[in-house]
């Protein structure tokens, strides 16, 4: 399973208080982050947060949203791609200075960060978190600056990496997304009111219009007095990251003004064109396949079915199963409708194979539920090398497709075909080409320099 970093939200909404907004905004992002939830607001004299381990409905409560009176604030999903899973890492993260209290939240990865954080240890500053998102919030206190946007718009520029951020002050609503683009940041109103999000579909939950997405490499800045907006500067190239279509957004989100529905449809009908097979029935594994799956089912005329089910609150829960339960592995997550596929020769869908662990125990339990035939059909290319830009894309040592051919994962995972999609051919489902995407995972062709071996621990054992 693949995993995003983080959502980001942000609103600037005098005179409303804005807790609630935030709330709903955050619920609807939750499928980007799944391992704390958090909240800050402005008052217009001060900071206040509620930040915890838990999915968003399980942080936040009447009572707790109820303190942060505010009509100014950002809120943070998190999943963690650098530091673990623990409270202090949760976000946003709050940080003081002489000219008052910022508050920060995140989506990417900092390369840079284990040099930018020693830099700073050495100027005398404190770090309670093992996160890039704290060495970021510090740098901003260390940059001079007339104002907090000077020194964010300066100390963004000394980072290297991906960067989707929003940023809080006592008046004033920060947002700023990096130079190549590789994480989502859009821009809506409610009324006048500005808000800033991941993804649209947040938008869409909180009644807000959906305006357009930041530019790479732009800052925007809200306050009583109106809008600031900033160039931080040029990328080497645009390069948003191809895995937001494939996976990691929303089917109801826009990126790049294209919903990502239709792409993941083009994704399956293009692999139908790569890989035509002889079958009865089109299914994909639930949820970011089943799209294509339907793709894949209009251009070949082979009827889709849903004949997987899948129970959306494991892997949601503090409960941990016992052994007995832990063994049944997918079946915990998802049931087939035997009356419906057996016998049948399937065609799977699925947005990725990482390490080839959960495929097999799939296709195990299509077959025991009577599938003739499991054709399997892949919306991404071969993953072959890690992401440092802030999705959590294993070590080459953990990527199957790195130590074996495609013909020897067919044989691991027990298909009767496997076929990935080209990388010419998931140009053409996006509709734009490779070069103004971020296809590292897929090429090792990074549109920054990373310091391989770089993991999301780094800065745990970093002094």
């Amino acid at each position: 399973m693949i995993h995003d970093k983080c959502a980001v939200f942000g609103t600037f909404s005098p005179p409303e208080d804005v807790a609630r907004l935030i709330f709903f905004a955050l619920f609807a992002l939750q499928h980007r982050g799944q391992e704390s939830s958090g909240i800050v607001v402005s008052n217009g004299r001060d900071l206040k947060r509620h930040a915890a381990i838990g999915l968003v409905s399980q942080v936040f409560d009447e009572e707790s949203l109820s303190r942060l009176s505010g009509f100014s604030g950002i809120g943070h999903n998190r999943y963690s791609t650098t530091g673990t899973n623990s409270s202090v890492n949760a976000q946003p993260i709050v940080v003081s200075g002489p000219e008052g209290k910022i508050a920060l939240a995140h989506n990417g990865n900092i390369v840079n960060a284990v040099q930018l954080r020693q830099e700073l240890l050495e100027k005398g500053f404190k770090f309670s978190a093992t996160t890039d998102s704290e060495v970021i919030a510090n740098l901003i206190l260390s940059t001079p600056g007339h104002n907090w946007v000077e020194r964010v718009a300066s100390a963004t520029r000394r980072l290297i990496g991906a960067y989707s951020l929003t940023l809080l002050t006592t008046d004033r609503l920060i947002a700023v997304r990096d130079p190549n683009g590789v994480r989502p940041l859009c821009l809506g109103y409610i009324g006048l009111s500005p808000v800033v999000a991941s993804e649209s579909c947040a938008l869409d939950h909180i009644g807000a219009r959906f305006e357009r997405e930041l530019e790479p490499g732009e800052l925007l800045a809200f306050g009583a007095d109106g809008v600031t907006r900033l160039h931080i500067g040029e990328g080497q190239r645009h390069a948003f990251c191809a895995f937001e279509y494939i996976y990691l957004a929303r089917p109801d989100s826009t990126l790049e003004n294209r919903l990502v529905y239709d792409s993941r449809q083009d994704m399956g009908a293009q692999l139908w064109r790569e890989y035509p097979v002889d079958a009865d029935l089109v299914l994909g594994i639930p949820d970011s396949a089943i799209p294509a799956a339907i793709g894949f089912a209009d251009a070949s005329g082979i009827p889709y079915c849903e004949g997987l089910l899948k129970n959306r609150y494991i892997g949601r829960t503090f409960i941990a199963p016992d052994q007995r339960l832990r063994d049944l592995g997918v079946q915990l997550k998802f049931n087939p409708l035997s009356g419906t596929i057996a016998g049948k020769r399937l065609v799977v869908l699925d947005d990725s194979i990482v390490r080839g662990t959960t495929t097999p125990h799939v296709v195990a339990l299509l077959r025991a539920a009577g599938a003739r035939e499991v054709h399997l059909r892949i919306c991404a290319p071969p993953l072959i090398h890690p992401c440092f830009l802030g999705v959590d894309i294993p070590t080459e040592s953990e990527l199957i497709a790195a130590r074996y051919s495609v013909a020897e994962i067919q044989k691991h995972v027990q298909a009767d075909s496997l076929g990935y999609i080209s990388l010419e051919g998931l140009q053409k489902a996006l509709q734009r080409p490779c070069s103004s995407l971020c296809t590292a995972c897929f090429t090792g062709q990074y549109p920054v320099p990373v310091q391989m071996g770089l993991g999301k621990l780094a800065l745990e054992t970093a002094p």
